[in-house]
């Protein structure tokens, strides 16, 4: 397509979107929140840090010929503000969100809405593994129970009274999660739909153990969004421009 591309980014579809347009010769700049130390760079021009809101994502979109918001399922705020600055700049906008999970038999999973229900579900479990990342552990400070928190990076306070930290990058093994639940006695497994390959071992390790899993339910899209699951469907949203 001609003109350049602005893609809010932070996952792997974000980085093989920005690998595919640059080798296709195409103008693009990902946008990366700057929330890790040492994140994964995509291909192609980068900038770091926020844009100061929907307004200052909007002056960002001067000489911007398309919008891909390919940033994580639970990125609401961010995508919030690519949908006001995208209408209030008329720029073509798309959302590129991978699937969701999907319970498979012998999985014993208990949806809620928010990371404080998510919470409250998993109040009075001796032993909880907790796999929504650093932010928002804030909500499960009152759990009484021992909690393993995976991160990427050192979380910060307030975090669960009883805490173990493992800090690691996926993917991970069926055969190491199953091994971490073990040597932890995790009774349940406590995380967001975050969808994708990375992270999904440790639902099938929970379905081998016969743990339950109580799982976060995705913000949704806001209405009159394109949203596609794959980089090969906003490749060809962005031929078709």
């Amino acid at each position: 397509m001609n003109g350049r591309v602005l893609v809010l980014g932070g996952t792997g579809e974000a980085r093989r979107l920005a690998e595919r347009l640059v080798a296709e010769g195409v103008d693009v700049l990902s946008s990366l929140a700057g929330r890790l130390a040492d994140p994964r760079l995509p291909a192609g021009e980068v900038r770091i840090g926020g844009f100061g809101g929907p307004e200052g994502l909007a002056a960002a979109l001067d000489g911007v010929a398309a919008l891909v918001d390919a940033t994580h399922p639970f990125a609401a705020t961010m995508t919030a503000h690519a949908v006001a600055a995208a209408a209030a700049t008329g720029t073509p906008l798309l959302r590129l969100q991978r699937p969701g999970w999907t319970a498979q038999p012998g999985d014993d999973w208990r949806w809620v809405d928010s990371l404080e229900a998510a919470a409250a579900a998993g109040a009075g479990y001796r032993s909880v593994f907790l796999t929504t990342g650093r932010q928002g552990l804030a909500a499960f400070a009152e759990l009484t129970g021992r909690c393993l928190v995976r991160a990427v990076e050192p979380p910060s306070p307030p975090l669960p009274q009883r805490v173990t930290v493992v800090l690691a990058r996926g993917p991970f093994p069926v055969e190491a999660e199953l091994a971490l639940m073990r040597e932890h006695e995790v009774e349940v497994v406590v995380t967001k739909d975050s969808g994708g390959g990375m992270t999904a071992a440790k639902l099938t390790a929970a379905r081998e153990l016969g743990l339950p899993v109580v799982v976060v339910r995705r913000p949704p899209v806001p209405p009159g969004v394109p949203v596609v699951a794959t980089v090969e469907a906003a490749l060809a949203w962005l031929r078709a421009r």
